[in-house]
């Protein structure tokens, strides 16, 4: 029986109201996308990963950026990412999906790989793996992992605008229907609300940057241990964007979701 295929998608677009163009900031000397991308392709289960933009013109810079570097590419729906998830999906045959924002460029390979082993391990027992429900790592390290069936299911039935807009919310708004697995973090910590290494905002820019000039260049493979260690050495880097720490987009649909609530997310 042949292995499953398994797809890692990166969702990518220009459009951000907080930090316009952020995918395509430099970062190591190249764009933040590619830098990210690459640490993804690090993770030995990630199989094949592909950059899902949309097919606004806009990201035609996404696209031109990808085909520069040799990344693949796939565009679809600019506001339906479960579409854009899916059409990706059925384009490469796969049979495992992994799903990774492009605000993670500090996103560690071995979480990844942690995440979908726990998937494989346990694949006859849940439908649905992540590290997010509850979070517990450093926020900016998001896997999700469904198979492609599953997938399916969501693109068919889902309805509600927030769960076609963030791919992901029917599965686990669903426990009834859907079972749900969990990645605790091996530590026992809970960085989720204090520690932030995703961007969205100028000062994650400064953070991430900041972090990437002290690592890169001596290890590109740094991982999640070293950021902490910089970062406990260097608390001036730690307290760059500090005070957005706990800020995710939980925080916008608190009214709709039946399975988040206020502890996991902090409004500005």
């Amino acid at each position: 029986m042949a292995a499953p295929k398994v797809l890692t998608v990166v969702q990518a677009r220009m459009g951000s109201s907080r930090l316009p163009n952020k995918i395509l900031l430099p970062l190591a000397g190249q764009p933040l996308l590619v830098r990210m991308v690459e640490r993804v392709q690090r993770a030995v289960l990630a199989g094949t990963v592909v950059v899902a933009t949309t097919t606004d013109p806009a990201d035609d810079a996404v696209a031109a950026c990808c085909a520069a570097h040799g990344l693949n590419c796939f565009r679809g729906h600019a506001l339906d990412l479960l579409d854009r998830h899916y059409q990706a999906a059925r384009h490469y045959g796969a049979d495992v999906v992994l799903k990774i924002p492009s605000d993670c460029p500090l996103i560690d390979p071995f979480v990844i790989d942690e995440v979908v082993k726990f998937y494989f391990d346990f694949a006859e027992r849940y439908d649905f793996v992540s590290n997010l429900h509850p979070a517990t790592f450093p926020d900016g390290n998001d896997v999700e992992v469904m198979p492609f069936k599953a997938l399916e299911t969501a693109w068919r039935e889902a309805k509600r605008p927030l769960e076609r807009e963030h791919t992901t919310p029917f599965f686990w708004e669903n426990p009834d229907r859907f079972r749900v697995g969990n990645v605790t973090w091996d530590t026992g910590q809970n960085f989720s609300m204090s520690h932030r290494w995703t961007i969205d905002y100028p000062e994650d820019y400064a953070f991430i940057g900041a972090v990437y000039d002290a690592l890169y260049n001596q290890n590109p493979a740094f991982g999640l241990d070293d950021v902490l260690q910089l970062t406990a050495q260097r608390p001036d880097i730690a307290q760059l964007n500090s005070h957005l720490a706990g800020v995710n987009w939980y925080r916008n649909h608190l009214n709709e979701l039946r399975t988040v609530d206020p502890t996991q997310t902090r409004v500005l």
